[in-house]
């Protein structure tokens, strides 16, 4: 499948653009780019990207007033601004904001122009544009005081810390990065980006404005989008294309643009191929999202139904094109223990490099039996989800179904699992205040390789 990406923040209707915007937009198009908003500084800029939006099918427009323009923003300009603002295919407010690197308006008249527009975009029902620059504490604080429920939005062309994306993140709205998180001195950004749920990563361009460091000094256009997600995969350690497939779903779904959805039984992230066999779990875990929003990395995880032996290895195609096969999805696959023995084993012969079972360690008490010698025929690594350190904390976060016999029967597959399977990992995820010390040392106990998950990027 050919890489899609959205750019999710550009000035289509500047000058620079004129002699050849056709050919950017195609440009854009080769380069994988399948959406893009075009976003306005004031009216009339709004109501020039408004009439691209109706020109170029896969352009959006959002309509705002830059804070750089609130001095002018009179109850004409507003009127404007909020009539358009009505069109079909305007799909945010913004931009909106504060700067106070170059106070080409007043502060005090950027602040009323700034919750103005927050109102509006309530009003209207439309996520916000966010710019803050030189701004943060004027700018956390009016979100905050203006925020009715966890914002739709985005805080565009993000070079803050880590620490201060978090209040913007716990309000709700999304990060997004542009050209300069590949330049040479954005350390600071790029640490920002690494610790960034991807679920909450946009990437954009802010054409023609900021070049990516292979072309800085020239004309930036949206076709320049596929250097960022570039970036942002060699941080993240993903791949261009889940980085793609994940910040062009985010886009889509903040944009309240149409999802394509189909049923997810193979997926791939990274160089691995995940089986997706079941939705149903002895768990209900408090950090996972299955039964909320099932999506990991990009891959939406709900299932019509179970898919068969003969419908997985469609799903699979070639195993030995990835470096390994994972049976995993949004749900506990041993519950399919027969499906799963029968799929890896066929695989296995089909020339799969490496099998692994990611599981919640409870399928000795589904089946009631030792299931851990059957799995050996077929199985390279199997990563158990421990979760605590103790009963009452693994009955606390995970909430499972057999009650309080689940914790004993998971260190107890554990430890019989290092007797029969050559790799076996106990992993957690970082839920605040869990005591991953004593978790390593309970995995070690067990004789497993112990490994952290970040919580809110399971998967």
């Amino acid at each position: 499948m050919p890489v899609e990406l959205f750019d999710s923040h550009d000035h289509l209707y500047f000058d620079t653009f004129d002699a050849d915007r056709d050919a950017v937009i195609e440009r854009a198009r080769e380069a994988g780019v399948v959406g893009m908003v075009c976003v306005a500084e004031d009216a009339e800029t709004g109501r020039r990207g408004v009439e691209l939006a109706r020109q170029y099918p896969e352009v959006h427009a959002a309509v705002g007033l830059h804070p750089h323009e609130a001095k002018t923003g009179s109850g004409e300009v507003f009127e404007a601004i909020k009539t358009l603002a009505q069109h079909e295919k305007v799909v945010a407010i913004g931009e909106i904001g504060l700067d106070y690197h170059y106070e080409h308006s007043p502060r005090e008249v950027q602040c009323e122009v700034f919750r103005r527009y927050l109102r509006l975009a309530h009003e209207l029902g439309l996520p916000i544009i966010v710019h803050c620059r030189e701004a943060f504490d004027d700018c956390e604080r009016i979100l905050h005081e203006e925020q009715r429920a966890s914002w739709r939005g985005v805080m565009h062309c993000y070079a803050g810390t880590a620490g201060q994306a978090r209040a913007f993140l716990d309000m709700g709205l999304h990060i997004s990065f542009a050209g300069p998180i590949t330049f040479k001195n954005a350390q600071k950004t790029r640490e920002a980006a690494e610790a960034i749920p991807t679920e909450r990563l946009l990437i954009e361009t802010d054409a023609p404005y900021l070049a990516p460091q292979r072309v800085r000094g020239q004309r930036c256009e949206p076709a320049h989008v596929a250097d960022v997600a570039a970036k942002l995969a060699e941080i993240k350690g993903l791949t261009v294309e889940d980085i793609a497939r994940i910040t062009t779903r985010n886009a889509r779904v903040l944009f309240g643009l149409e999802v394509p959805r189909h049923e997810t039984i193979a997926y791939k992230i990274r160089d691995s191929l995940y089986l997706n066999v079941t939705n149903r779990c002895t768990n209900e875990c408090v950090f996972c999202a299955r039964t909320r929003d099932p999506v990991v990395k990009g891959h939406d995880l709900r299932l019509a139904h179970e898919p068969s032996v003969e419908e997985i290895l469609d799903a699979v195609g070639d195993p030995s094109a990835h470096s390994e096969i994972v049976f995993c999805g949004y749900g506990e696959p041993l519950i399919r223990l027969d499906v799963v023995a029968q799929a890896a084993k066929m695989l296995r012969e089909r020339g799969a490099r490496r099998i692994r079972i990611n599981t919640n360690g409870q399928a000795n008490l589904v089946h009631g039996r030792n299931i851990v010698p059957e799995l050996a025929a077929f199985t390279d690594e199997l990563s158990v989800s421990l979760n605590a350190p103790n009963a009452a904390e693994y009955a606390r976060l995970c909430r499972p179904t057999h009650g309080a016999d689940a914790f004993e029967a998971v260190k107890a597959f554990i430890r019989e699992a290092t007797k029969h399977v050559p790799a076996v990992t106990a992993s957690v995820v970082t839920v605040p205040g869990l005591d991953i010390d004593a978790c390593r040392a309970l995995a070690e106990e067990l004789g497993a390789t112990f490994r952290v998950r970040t919580y809110n990027e399971v998967g």
